[in-house]
Parts: C-alpha cells; structure tokens; sequence
C-alpha cells in the first residue's frame, strides 16, 4: 500500500489511514471485513476498495469533497473502472470510510492478473493498492491445491530476524528474553508451473483465554517456480517484556480457510523443540494427525467407572455419578428386554464448584462411562466459552453455537463459565441470550448423540439456572463439586509429583500439608484447589534445580538427590505462592473528609448510598477479623455523559478506599488513550504497564476508555490491562469511563472486561433543580450573589439548555463555563468603575448585564436555546 501527496487545499481536512481490499460484504468485528489481496477466480464476483481516513475537521466543521476510485489491470495497463463518488463529510464522523466495488453478481468476470486500485481525493492521487486475482482453485477444507505444509517451526529473535544458520527452535519460550517469536513453514509447492504465484498468508496469535493477541501478514510474490518455499513471519518486542507466561496458539489462515492451528507455551525456561513441531493440519492433501490406538478404544463400562472412582477425592460427586451410571445401566437393560421408556432420559448436566475441583476431568471419564453403555457414539469432550459461542453481530451467534453442537455430536459439549452467557443484565443487546435460546432447543428436540454441561462457579450456576424457566427443566444432574480437603490435596501434591519425576522429602511432605491447611481455613471462591497445589509442587522443583545448581559437583550426585524437593524449597514456593498483605488502620480523618466532600456534591443519591454501605461492612468485616481485601471489587465501570462527576467521583473513592486501608497509597492517575496506547508494535504494552505501575497501591482512571477498541495497538492496551489487573487483584483499582452507550459496547467488545468489571456506576444527566443548585454553590465560592434578575435570567437560560440538550451536553461543566463568563463579565464591569464608586455591595452581586450574553457550545446550531 502506498500514500502520497495529499492536495494542499484538502490535506488539512484529512489524514489518511487506509487502502483495503475485500470481496466478502459479511459484516464483522467492528464492521471490519474480510481483507486480502488474493483471490480465486471461481470466489470472485465483486472486488471492492475501502478508503479509511480521520476527519480533521471532527467536531468543527462539514465539508465536501469528490472521491475517485480507479482500478487497473498492471498486466495488461488498461482501466477496468473509474468509480466517482461525491462525498459529505459530517462534523460529528471522525473515521470516514468510503467503499466501492466492481464486478458482476456472479464469479467469472474477474480474471487472473495483478491489478491496483488508485485513490483520488479531490483531483490528486493519495494512495495505491495491489491485488492478485488466480485461478488455481477454491481453497477449502478438504482441499489446498496451492501447496501442502511440510513442516512448521518456532523460534525467537529480535526485530529483524535471524538467517537460518543462527536460528534455535522452541516449544516453550523464555519469558525474561523472548522477543519475537516467529512462525517458519516449508511449503511444497504446487504451482511450479506458474510464471507467477503471490502467496498471501495471515497469522493471528491467540492467548490461552482465545483473546487475539496479534495479526501478521504475509505476501509474496513467487515468480521463480521453486517446488519448495520457506517463508516465515513473527510478533512481538523489541524488548523482551511483552509476553506474559501462558499457552499460546497461532492461527495459520490462506485464501480465507483456517489451514494450520500451531500451539506454544511462554514460562519461566525456553524448552528447545525436539524433533518435528506438534501443530494440528487441517486440509485433506496434508495427513491429518491419527489418534493412537490407545486413544480410540472403547473402555467398557467397568473399565470407566473404575477409572472415574481412582480419582483424588470428590467422593459426593463419585457417589451422584455412581448412581446416575447405575440408573443409565438399568435403563440400557430394560431396553434390552423390550421394555420402552415414557420419556427420553436427559443426559444434560450442570457442574457446579471453585477453579481446580476436577470439573473438566470428570467430565471426560463421564464421556467415557457414556460411551461404554452406548449412550454416545464415542464420548470425547468439546470444550469451549463465551467467545466460542456469542458473535459480534446480529446473525451471527446461532450459526456458532450449531457449528459448536455439531464438532461435539457423539460426545459432549463442554461449556466452561457458562454463566456469562447471561450475566449482563437486561441487556437486550447481548446475545448470549440466543446461545441459551440454541440450547435448550438442542436439549429439547435435537438429533441427540450429545451431552450439554454447563460448568461453573456455584453462586454464579444457581444464577444462571435460575435466568431462563426452561434451564432447570432440561438441565436436571446437578453435580456440585466441593472444595478438596487438606488431606486430599496433599494426595494431589504425591500424584503431581510423580508426574513431575520428583520426590518430597518427609519434610517437605509436612511443610506442605501444614501450609495447605492454613490456605484452606482462608479459602475463598478464587481457592485454585489442585490447581494451586500443582503450581507449589512445579515452584518447588524449581527451587530445588536453583539449589543444587549451587553444587559444583552436582554431576556426582545421586538420582535421588537430582529427584528431592526438601524443606527449604517448599517454603519458598509458599512464599512466592503466598502475597502477604499490610494490615492497615482505618485514617478517621481522611475518611470523614472524603465522605464530607461526597455528600457536599450535588445528586449521586444512588453513588452515595453504596460507599456509606461499603464503609459500615469494612469496619464489620474489620470486627470479624474478614480480609477486605478480597471482600471487596475494585475494577469499577462508570458510565455518564460529559459533567456529571465521573472524574471527581474517581478521586474521591481512591481516597475513601485509602482511608479505609483497601488501598494502600491512594493517588489517582488519570489516563486517556494516547496515554496507554503507543505507535509501534511491542511498544504499547511497555506504556500501558508503565501507567499501571504508577497506579499500584491507587487507582487507574482510564477516561473515554471505548477509544482503545478503535486499533489493534489500543486492544494490545485492553489486553495488557486485563492481565495486570487479574495478576494485581487487590493491589490497585481501575475505573474506566466514558458515555453509556460506547461503555457498554466496548465491555462487550471483549469477552475478558465483564469478569473483571463487575461494580457499575451510573452518572445520570443533571436535573435542572439540580444544576441550579451547581450554579449557586460556584458563585458563593467566588464571593458573588446574583441579584433577582441576573437570577431569573441564569434560570431560563438553564432551563433551555436542559430541555433542548443533545447526546454531549456538558452538565456541570456546561454550567460552570456559564459561571466563568459571568464572573468574568462582573468583574470586567467593576474593573471599568473608579475605586469610589464601587460598594462592597456592587462588588459581590452579579447584575442583569453579566449574564446577559453567552458564547457555548451548546448552542451552536441550536437556534432554540438561548436569549438574544
């Protein structure tokens, strides 16, 4: 893509963003499209181009202009259109997209070539685009007559990249000195016969909870007819601080078809890959990777119950399955003998318990018991979310959820924190709703082979349960999954153990059988159960290797010492797994003056009766010995329109939760886009968390924060964000803020945002009494009284202002300008008065005159409001 010299007469109404390409109109994420610059003849009936630019005139002025968008066959240097387009730019658009297209409502009048669209705005060219057209054949899911995937290889460098010779390849990467990790693939190509193949292939990088971390591009143009191409492309940072520990997959896209899905793991070590890298192909000329032997038999229905009941502990969920696998048996054999039941028995079920309880487990050995007794043709588990299931868009979220159901047909469907597909309220926009609508159609008349669990925290399932009549009805196995006891997860440290080669010491078995049981007495809805142990038992071989890598005969050690976690090595897993928290005391002072200031504002009825509650169950909680530092959620979600206190709102509570002893610092930093969000890649994460450090033991106000979905650099920002605040919970508190209508879009824009914001505050519009009552408190801070007129007139004023006020009315802020310019005009006119004439009297009243003119915003274009 190309940009070039704008017209002086119009460069400074614009800035440009983009030239694109698509051929799909389908709608998707943020009205984006399905961008390439390679198509198929047989896909192509219209080729479209999209101009993107930023209005520079927002919120000023309209303007018109003429946009011309050429296409041109370059193999041929001949126009195939020239597509003219007179355009108004309204004040209030401050992205303008323009897109036009060209072709025939059927595939065939496009043919193979290289062509370019070129733009003009005005009478001068400002930018250029390639795009190829081929005719190789459709790339499908059983088909990719392009070329076949030999291999696929990951390795680490910095921004440039590294020649072959010097690279090392990865399964697991270094998290303290990874800096890009790149994606190398072999292909055998297909197409040597052609003068000339442009490759275009996308990459997106997933994180472990299916966010999308990043989207890389590549396109060549292959005009050599090597049977063999290495191309490789990667993401990341200069600096080696951008990935954070977790699993990783990236996505291998061409031609549109998801052709690769290649998984990879940032940690504390870097793991070199041994041998062929592990990545799942997915068209039918490249082999599919085979289940062993081992992996496709049939367990019979001993066999699986057996394996259910060797399982640690959950020995009220044992019994539940037991009986239920006892009932489904007896059911089997009545249908043996020809006995016919009423009615079709729900394999339908709801797991209920705390992270690390054994939820995904258990749901794998119960497709097995289901399998065995013919229930379901092979019983494996499809595990998917919230982002598997809901789309962006109208339309979008069924055809998902029948995709979903249909990958899970023959075993089940595995739905983890089901209930975010319905904990937003009366939000008719939210289209989890048509996901539970989906369901329950499935559950009631589907072509069952399928078994629905809902799984989840216990709070959060009786919720979900309770959101839909039907729910309770089809889903009747409630199986509740209780917290495991010391004991048990002690048996779970010797089983991970042994996982894991090592071997705890007598010693160390006690240290953590004596930790476990102090984490367990202060367990919370967040206790990570088995989870928690297996993160101590790994933190302790690390330990272990950072010891005896001391030794410098180490090589002549024994198995059994290279093997042994001792005393010291869980205790300092315990400590880095423990976060200890400072007891602070309630500052009665501060904590009387902020409540003071926050009663003194104007309105917030609703906002004020929910911090006086906050601080009544903070001495409570104080009293019962309670951490508040769990007790209470500090990510909070203020939604309002302009002036109606959000930001001092903000201050305000920062320092109630400090004066409380919730917040250990307690300033605010207040932050906006362009604050977090930086111009190149790697380089956002390092801003967003340079903010966020400065925010420890306070708060982050992020202000008009729906601007960060506007690019990929502002959604690194989100991304980053969420991270943090998961890592720090408890340690600081983020506000984000902005209208009511884009807040709400932009928590739905992210599947992650809702959970960690789930304390909402709304700022509604001023009334007029109330505005008013602003104005009065504003000129008794300034030592001035309006006399009856000047009254009267402010009165009306605001009293229009109000009743013909739009989406961006200014509330207190509007009103305060209103003060300023009176004050402003008061003391113009006692300025212009000789000392002897002015009374103290005259100098603190605001007369008829001082109010007389007003110069707002609000009033542009508002020929209603205002007096002349």
């Amino acid at each position: 893509m190309v940009f070039k010299k704008k017209n002086e007469a119009l460069g400074g109404n614009f800035k440009m963003k983009s030239i694109k390409v698509f051929s799909s109109k389908e709608n998707l994420f943020f009205n984006n499209k399905k961008y390439r610059k390679v198509f198929d003849e047989q896909e192509c009936n219209y080729i479209y181009c999209e101009l993107s630019f930023y209005n520079k005139l927002f919120d000023e002025q309209d303007w018109d202009t003429h946009i011309s968008m050429v296409c041109q066959n370059l193999d041929t240097n001949t126009e195939v259109c020239n597509l003219k387009k007179e355009l108004s730019i309204s004040k209030d658009r401050n992205v303008v997209l323009v897109r036009e297209g060209w072709g025939t409502p059927d595939a065939g009048w496009w043919k193979r070539g290289k062509y370019s669209w070129k733009v003009f705005v005005g009478d001068e060219e400002i930018g250029e685009t390639i795009f190829y057209i081929v005719n190789a054949g459709l790339v499908s899911e059983e088909e990719n007559p392009y070329f076949e995937i030999e291999y696929i290889k990951l390795f680490e460098s910095p921004r440039n990249g590294l020649p072959f010779g010097e690279r090392t390849y990865y399964s697991q990467y270094d998290k303290e000195n990874t800096r890009f990790i790149n994606l190398e693939m072999s292909l055998k190509n297909y197409l040597t016969h052609e003068e000339q193949f442009p490759l275009e292939v996308q990459f997106n990088y997933y994180n472990d909870t299916g966010l999308l971390k990043a989207h890389v591009e590549y396109l060549k143009e292959i005009t050599d007819k090597r049977d063999k191409i290495i191309l490789d492309a990667g993401y990341g940072s200069a600096t080696s601080d951008y990935w954070f520990p977790d699993r990783y997959t990236i996505e291998v896209i061409f031609m549109d078809q998801l052709i690769a899905v290649v998984p990879f793991v940032v940690g504390e070590e870097a793991v070199e890959q041994e041998g062929n890298f592990a990545f799942t192909n997915v068209h039918g000329r490249v082999p599919q990777i085979v289940e062993t032997e081992e992996e496709d038999k049939k367990l019979t229905f001993e066999e699986a119950s057996e394996e259910l009941e060797a399982l640690i502990g959950l020995k009220t969920v044992k019994e539940q399955l037991r009986e239920l696998a006892s009932y489904l048996q007896f059911l089997k054999i009545r249908k043996e003998k020809g006995l016919q039941e009423s009615s079709r028995f729900s394999l339908h079920s709801v797991f209920s318990g705390n992270p690390g309880t054994g939820k995904t487990t258990v749901a794998n050995m119960l497709g097995k018991i289901y399998n065995s007794l013919g229930l379901l043709s092979h019983g494996k588990v499809h595990e998917v979310g919230r982002a598997d299931l809901v789309g962006e868009f109208i339309g979008q979220t069924a055809p998902k959820v029948k995709k979903a159901i249909d990958k899970a047909r023959g075993g089940i469907l595995f739905i983890d924190e089901a209930y975010s597909l319905t904990n937003r309220g009366d939000d008719k926009k939210d289209f989890g709703r048509e996901v539970i609508e989906v369901l329950l159609k499935e559950m009631s008349d589907g072509e069952g082979d399928l078994a629905i669990i809902c799984a989840g925290y216990p709070k959060e399932m009786q919720r979900f349960l309770n959101s839909n009549p039907g729910m309770t009805s089809r889903l009747r196995n409630i199986v509740h999954f209780p917290d495991y006891t010391p004991e048990e997860l002690v048996q779970v440290a010797d089983y991970t153990s042994v996982k894991r080669g090592v071997i705890i010491s007598e010693g160390a078995k006690e240290q953590i059988y004596k930790k476990l049981v102090e984490a367990y007495r202060n367990r919370n809805e967040y206790f990570g159960n088995a989870r928690y142990v297996n993160g101590v038992i790994e933190e302790s071989k690390q330990n272990m290797a950072l010891r005896l890598m001391k030794n410098k005969n180490i090589k002549q050690l024994s198995k059994k010492k290279l093997s042994t976690i001792d005393v010291a090595d869980v205790k300092k897993a315990f400590k880095k797994n423990t976060k200890k928290r400072v007891k602070l005391p309630i500052d009665e002072a501060l904590l009387e003056d902020a409540l003071t200031q926050l009663h003194d504002l104007v309105g917030l009825g609703d906002i004020k009766k929910e911090v006086d509650e906050m601080a009544k169950l903070v001495r409570y909680y104080r009293e019962i010995g309670k951490n508040i530092g769990r007790a209470f959620s500090l990510h909070t979600v203020f939604k309002g329109n302009s002036g109606t206190g959000k930001t001092t709102i903000a201050r305000l509570i920062v320092q109630i939760y400090k004066s409380l002893g919730i917040l250990e610092r307690g300033q605010l930093i207040e932050v906006d886009r362009k604050d977090l969000v930086a111009g190149f890649v790697g380089q956002t994460a390092i801003k967003t968390g340079k903010m966020i450090d400065k925010a420890m033991g306070g708060g982050l106000f992020i202000d008009e924060a729906y601007a960060l979905n506007a690019s990929q650099f502002g959604k690194e920002a989100i991304e980053t964000l969420l991270k943090r605040m998961e890592d720090h919970r408890g340690d600081f508190m983020v506000i984000v803020a902005g209208y009511p209508q884009e807040m709400t879009e932009f928590l739905e824009a992210n599947p992650g945002l809702l959970s960690r914001f789930d304390k909402q505050f709304n700022f509604p519009d001023y009334k007029e009494t109330e505005l008013l009552e602003i104005v009065k408190m504003m000129f008794e801070q300034e030592e001035l009284k309006p006399n009856d007129e000047a009254s009267e007139r402010l009165n009306n004023y605001i009293g229009n202002l109000v009743k013909n006020k739009h989406k961006y009315f200014g509330n207190a802020r509007t009103v305060r300008k209103i003060v300023q310019q009176s004050v402003r005009q008061q003391h113009l006119r006692m300025a212009a008065m000789s000392s002897s004439d002015r009374s103290k009297e005259m100098i603190q009243t605001v007369i008829l005159e001082d109010v007389q003119e007003f110069s707002l915003m609000e009033e542009q274009d508002r020929s209603t409001i205002g007096f002349r």
